[in-house]
């Protein structure tokens, strides 16, 4: 009988996807391992590069897709989980949000200005009187305010313009939240309007459950979270962490560096999947919202590619698992000059 991480003993039964076995202290592998997709959950993956973390939230995305009830949105910074298309899920290359998406005061955060500025309070007017970006230029060039003060406002707008990332008609809850998921591959992107793309989707997903306008229970899959939480995505996964539960938004974070996170990002989530670890600073960031489990955290973190420690809050329980093989093409292998070699003979 598979064992299901984040289902209390007595929950009734519901969706699970498989992630993988029981590995004993042999490399056998024993019981299948699953993971509870009926409830919203707050999840952290981590390891090094190289040790499986990317290819652990593609398992968990594949599961998700096929899974009645709920839809995967993945914020894809390295263009690695393309190959989820072949499970339904829609990847969307050059990913486009409204302007109205943003606050006025992500809008503030995202252009580096203090709302309590001159500069940054035109702004932050402008977000207020419109939802799109033509008609925040037009909010700002209208404003009473000095020729200086307008010019740069309008300035940071352009900028912001150039990113290619606004659009009136950009992805709403609804369309991120389709059967099979949405991957939106945001690797052609600087680091601002990945954070604006990646802000706007979890504000969207959060809005549209407390408003009761997504049936589904979205799951935001977020690789390489600590680019996002230090940056102007930071509240709004902060917030699905802390407040999504209710409404019904469940987080998955990833990361190399776990030490980068806010500790909110560790301490709030009910499952880590965490692969090989080798910073002092990495181990200890997860040890220090964890003492009660991970006292010999450095002794259980496993070696082996694909092999990772779950610690699941549910059933205040730590496993050593072996993450299954994906069903989908994984693209997050670094190239070798060995196998380009071959290829161009």
């Amino acid at each position: 009988m598979p064992f299901v991480l984040g289902r209390r003993s007595g929950d009734e039964g519901g969706p699970a996807g498989v992630l993988g076995h029981f590995l004993a202290r042999d490399g056998s592998h024993g019981a299948e391992v699953r993971v509870d997709l009926d409830g919203p959950h707050a999840s952290l993956v981590v390891g090094k590069r190289g040790t499986g973390k990317s290819y652990t939230v593609g398992v968990l995305a594949e599961a998700l897709a096929g899974t009645a009830g709920v839809a995967p949105v993945v914020v894809d910074p390295m263009g690695v989980f393309g190959g989820l298309a072949d499970c339904g899920a829609t990847v969307v290359g050059e990913p486009a949000v409204a302007a109205g998406a943003l606050s006025p005061r992500a809008w503030c955060d995202l252009l580096s200005l203090s709302p309590e500025g001159s500069v940054g309070g035109l702004v932050w007017e402008a977000a207020t009187a419109a939802d799109t970006l033509a008609g925040m230029r037009e909010a700002v060039d209208g404003a009473e305010a000095p020729a200086r003060d307008r010019r740069a406002a309008a300035n940071h707008l352009r900028l912001a313009a150039s990113w290619g990332v606004f659009d009136p008609e950009g992805l709403e809850a609804g369309r991120l939240a389709e059967p099979g998921g949405t991957v939106l591959d945001v690797s052609g992107l600087a680091p601002a309007p990945t954070n604006a793309v990646a802000r706007a989707a979890a504000d969207a997903l959060y809005r549209a459950r407390v408003e009761g306008e997504l049936a589904r229970l979205p799951w935001l899959l977020v690789d390489e979270a600590h680019a996002l939480f230090s940056g102007v995505a930071g509240p709004g996964l902060e917030r699905l962490l802390t407040r999504g539960r209710a409404p019904g938004v469940s987080l998955v974070a990833a990361t190399q560096r776990p030490s980068a996170l806010p500790g909110v990002a560790v301490s709030q989530s009910d499952l880590l999947v965490a692969h090989r670890l080798t910073s002092g600073a990495d181990i200890e960031a997860l040890r220090r919202t964890r003492p009660t489990y991970l006292d010999d955290l450095d002794d259980r973190l496993p070696d082996g590619t694909g092999e990772a420690l779950v610690v699941d809050e549910a059933t205040e329980t730590a496993h050593t698992v072996s993450v299954r093989e994906r069903e989908t093409p994984h693209a997050g292998d670094s190239p070798s000059a060995s196998s380009l070699s071959e290829e161009v003979g």
